[in-house]
């Protein structure tokens, strides 16, 4: 049912994402090409491109990146958000590459932390909303949808609202290490969305719980607290082939600060019963509480930082080969 593959976002180090423009930067980062080499070993049937990549690229490369993808195998996603501005370049990108889906991140939100960002929580609903009227008939028109994430800031109900009140050209980048970021469980999260998901990134995370809430420590995808085998039989009901992508989590761990007061403003009221199965769910493969959750970019350890993430994203292929996600 999925046709697996890769995006960047769980590779930053070692394609010279990290840290961009610091003196943390890896200066051997290996790019938009290091990406599709890395695509290619992995056997990825789908590959997510950052935009910038693309856009940084004249006619004719273009025109050459599209047929070596092609010659792969390989489908084309174009990776943006509006965190980054207008999707226009976005647009740009899609159709230079023959992409029929563009990722979309709503708002820089992290760890479902609403109250963080005050009264600019809803200012930014507001852009998400008036963004989505205003693209999405541009989508429709070109033939391509935007597929928006649940990047740790909306829930279920709200991601399925965003598509509803678009007459088409919207659909859901599903991230299934991002329920628990916003107080739901995978399994709850995956029956509400099932049927708006045209995109599929998979992640997972270790949790460690804290007296506030619960860290997510990056980890290989299978490793950790994502029911793989049961989301995917949820999506299965809804879809006879999804493109998907293979990211393990940032470098930088998730705090979601749940067990706090403040944390909750901004939420409609939530059941017990829900985030019951939240927590229930974040126990399993969880962390011991006194175990070191810091990846090596958090240790300071930027010389281990480029196996790690080679080792992590080989082990979660094996994990979904395993239960064959992946041939």
């Amino acid at each position: 049912m999925l046709q697996v593959g890769l995006n960047p976002y769980g590779l930053t180090y070692h394609l010279g994402l990290q840290g961009h423009g610091t003196p943390r930067a890896n200066p051997d980062g290996r790019g938009l090409e290091g990406f599709i080499q890395l695509a290619e070993e992995l056997g990825a049937k789908t590959i997510e491109i950052f935009e910038p990549w693309i856009a940084a690229l004249d006619d004719d490369a273009v025109a050459a990146l599209k047929a070596r993808l092609a010659a792969l195998g390989m489908t084309p996603v174009v990776s943006s958000g509006l965190n980054h501005g207008p999707l226009d370049g976005a647009f740009r990108s899609a159709e230079r590459l023959d992409a029929k889906l563009i990722r979309v991140c709503l708002t820089p939100v992290l760890c479902g932390d609403r109250n963080a960002a005050g009264e600019t929580w809803h200012e930014l609903v507001r852009g998400v909303h008036a963004a989505l009227a205003d693209c999405a008939p541009r989508a429709v028109s070109e033939g391509r949808t935007l597929v928006i994430e649940n990047h740790q800031d909306f829930t279920a109900d709200e991601l399925v609202g965003l598509c509803e009140e678009t007459e088409g050209g919207v659909g859901i980048c599903y991230d299934t290490g991002n329920t628990l970021p916003v107080g739901e469980a995978p399994l709850d999260f995956t029956r509400r969305i099932a049927p708006w998901v045209r995109h599929v990134h998979l992640k997972d995370y270790n949790v460690q719980f804290t007296d506030e809430g619960f860290r997510l420590v990056r980890c290989a995808i299978g490793d950790g607290f994502v029911p793989f085998r049961e989301v995917l039989a949820i999506l299965a009901e809804h879809h006879d082939k999804l493109t998907a992508v293979l990211e393990p989590g940032a470098l930088d761990v998730r705090h979601v600060r749940l067990l706090t007061q403040d944390w909750w403003n901004g939420y409609p009221p939530r059941s017990a019963r829900s985030l019951a199965a939240c927590l229930q769910a974040a126990r399993r493969n969880r962390l011991a509480d006194d175990a070191d959750y810091r990846t090596p970019w958090e240790r300071g350890e930027d010389g281990a930082l480029v196996s790690y993430e080679l080792d992590m994203i080989r082990r979660s292929v094996a994990n979904m080969k395993a239960i064959g996600v992946m041939a």
